[in-house]
């Protein structure tokens, strides 16, 4: 059943806009259709991916306007046909792409995953997004082992900062790039800091590790992707996931991704026994939506296990009200916050 005292809140990204051009709608609550549950908003993110979206740089976002918001955590408060009722008050957390900023929103019922016992929404949220894609870099691409030494970029970004720890936690010496003010937090972690605008970055990383690094994280793509590949040790891996220094580029959203696709292509062409992939966390949901699922729900469950272990923490930068979007990302994308921007209804 549906309670209709609630109302719907949500942000909607109506063009290309600067942050206070998003808006605030009010509407009716939701109702769940067969196989759906909808989930009352407990915590919602601000990633990246809504920094390019308002730019109309990601690159497969949907047409303007919708409702952004990558990943929620929430309550299910009512379900759809063929959907066990007993997940009505259960706390869960989905992966969602568009959608999340909002009060109450509607998921496909195998898309949400239990959020266990004593974690809270905002430490959950913090951890989405961010820990699944940490943890299928770390462990499904690069597979990474104890004793080994990886270079983690923006190391202390969002991703970056679940990176290094799930990747301490395994056992792995890590070298990770970062401007100064951050250097004494990620020594604390047991990372060793580099100054990211260190001119010859490269001689810095070989004289941490003269035998190069077994994986690279790069989420800045251009130019410096080259000097990341070339880092590697033998038999090492690169994986890129992104292309932030291509943020505020004008022209082609897909050029950066089709650019950063052919080189991971060539590098792999060559018989040198290193490896580079690009990551998508959507990839492989098109040939298979059971198997995309069962390793999200298996790889988001061991992120929720390892923040209850303490082996990762949930660095909230910031919480805000929903109604507060705009001051949310303007505070996300003016690079002075670690950890992750979170709102609340």
């Amino acid at each position: 059943m549906n309670n209709t005292a609630d109302a719907l809140v949500e942000v909607v990204l109506p063009g290309k806009v600067e942050p206070e051009g998003l808006e605030v709608r009010h509407g009716a609550v939701p109702v769940a259709g067969p196989g759906q549950v909808v989930v009352r908003m407990e915590a919602t993110g601000v990633s990246f991916a809504e920094q390019q979206m308002r730019r109309g740089r990601y690159y497969d976002q949907p047409p303007f306007p919708f409702v952004p918001g990558y990943d929620l955590v929430g309550t299910v408060l009512s379900t759809g046909a063929g959907v066990e009722p007993g997940l009505v008050g259960t706390r869960v957390a989905a992966l969602v792409k568009i959608g999340g900023w909002a009060s109450h929103v509607l998921v496909d019922a195998a898309d949400v995953v239990p959020v266990p016992a004593g974690i809270g929404a905002a430490e959950a949220e913090t951890v989405v997004v961010n820990g699944i894609t940490a943890w299928q870099m770390l462990h499904r691409k690069a597979r990474i082992r104890s004793g080994q030494t990886i270079l983690v970029h923006g190391a202390n970004g969002g991703v970056g900062t679940v990176l290094v720890q799930l990747a301490r936690a395994a056992g792995v010496h890590v070298i990770g790039t970062a401007s100064p003010r951050h250097h004494d937090t990620l020594r604390d972690q047991g990372v060793e800091p580099v100054d990211y605008r260190t001119p010859d970055l490269g001689a810095r990383v070989r004289e941490l590790a003269p035998r190069g690094v077994d994986a690279v994280f790069d989420h800045v793509g251009g130019p410096g992707i080259v000097q990341s590949w070339r880092l590697l040790a033998p038999g090492g891996t690169l994986v890129s996931y992104g292309s932030a220094s291509t943020r505020d580029d004008e022209g082609s959203k897909q050029a950066p991704v089709l650019k950063l696709l052919r080189q991971v292509w060539t590098w792999n062409a060559l018989p040198n026994g290193r490896h580079a992939y690009f990551f998508n966390i959507w990839a492989g949901r098109a040939l298979s939506k059971n198997r995309f699922r069962d390793q999200l729900r298996a790889d988001l469950t061991q992120v929720f296990a390892a923040l209850q272990r303490g082996e990762v923490n949930a660095r909230i930068a910031a919480q805000l009200p929903l109604t507060r979007a705009a001051d949310a990302l303007r505070l996300a994308e003016s690079g002075t916050v670690a950890g992750k921007v979170v709102l609340t209804p």
